[in-house]
């Protein structure tokens, strides 16, 4: 048993240690897809200080580096037809004993990753013991909350598949993803990848693409993304134990660089943006990897879990860093902490919960 994903069959599926739902909440009305619905302002909001968090990044705590509105951090998403349960981190913990949870991707990853230690760690007295480590060469990272048994770690994998160095320089093998004999021993895995597909020049991470069979000095970036997605899909099919490991991949993050995608012509980035976007849905609609991320997903036989948080934050162009990280970069890609983050970490725990 796993995740649900009949089309046909919307019910919450119990499994051996938690429940979890893939389309939709119950509520008194029947069912509701948690991923449709629009941002209001809540005064309870946000869900912890994060000057009290030890585990941000300084790409991301845009209080401490002198963020002066504070409104981006009093948005919750609210579902069209239900409500979502309120965090509890000591639920989740409990829940979770004696279990691994692992994030695997990009500095995204890094992001939610960051927030949901943060949720956590405002739940827990200081007393419960938090012990960190860094392990492999700084490709793993991880927090254990000593009391519940939990660990909350973080794989940095940038494409998933493999990079290997070779004698002709760095090969991005689009077939072979060995670091999965690590990932499937895991109880509840997080992926995400896309933000460096497309980078180039002295940011790009390879040198030379592997795919079927044919080593090549380029490829088109979004087959070698659905080639990348199609692999993992198959190792999950072919490795994971669905009854023990529970599988979760994270929508595509967007970016917001030009006005025109929110109808703010004449805007270049996300610098003075302090509210959302109104309404439900996004003017450009779902991104290109997006697509590719739901086929490849509606292919897999073992139940994987989309956690779907593509368009509710393409409405937070309120929500990125811009200029208030430690090195004054211009960034809207990545999404500040306490922030946004915490509602993907939201619906993380309205899934395992439900």
């Amino acid at each position: 048993m796993g995740f649900s994903r009949t089309k046909s069959s919307y019910s919450l599926i119990a499994l051996s240690f938690l429940t979890i739902s893939f389309l939709c909440l119950e509520n008194a009305n029947g069912c509701c897809n948690e991923y449709k619905g629009k941002w209001v302002y809540d005064s309870s909001y946000p869900l912890y200080d994060s000057s009290a968090c030890p585990f941000i990044h300084k790409e991301f705590n845009c209080l401490k580096y002198g963020r002066p509105d504070h409104l981006y951090l009093k948005y919750r998403w609210q579902p069209s037809k239900c409500n979502l349960p309120r965090f509890d981190g000591t639920h989740l913990l409990r829940r979770l004993k004696g279990k691994k949870i692992m994030f695997i991707g990009d500095s995204i990853s890094i992001n939610q990753w960051q927030s949901l230690l943060c949720m956590l760690h405002a739940a827990v007295p200081a007393t419960s013991g938090i012990i960190t480590q860094d392990f492999h060469n700084h490709s793993v990272s991880t927090v254990t909350f000593k009391h519940y048994k939990v660990s909350v770690m973080l794989f940095r994998s940038l494409y998933l598949v493999d990079v290997d160095k070779e004698t002709i320089g760095r090969v991005l093998k689009l077939n072979s993803v060995r670091n999965g004999n690590l990932w499937k021993e895991i109880d509840v895995l997080i992926f995400n990848t896309w933000h460096w597909w497309h980078r180039r020049g002295l940011k790009q991470q390879w040198d030379y693409v592997q795919f079927d069979g044919k080593i090549r000095k380029d490829i088109d970036r979004t087959v070698a993304f659905r080639t990348a997605l199609r692999t993992w899909a198959k190792w999950v099919d072919s490795d994971v134990d669905t009854n023990r490991t529970k599988v979760i991949f994270q929508g595509i993050s967007p970016s917001h660089y030009n006005g025109i995608d929110w109808n703010e012509s004449g805007v270049r980035n996300c610098s003075k943006q302090t509210t959302p976007s109104k309404g439900s849905s996004y003017p450009t609609g779902l991104p290109l990897a997006e697509y590719v991320v739901k086929e490849v997903i509606r292919n897999i036989k073992k139940p994987v879990h989309l956690l779907d948080i593509t368009m509710l934050s393409q409405l937070r162009k309120d929500a990125h860093p811009s200029t208030y990280n430690d090195f004054n970069g211009m960034d809207c890609t990545h999404w500040c902490v306490a922030g946004l983050p915490d509602t993907w970490n939201l619906l993380l725990y309205a899934a395992l919960i439900k």
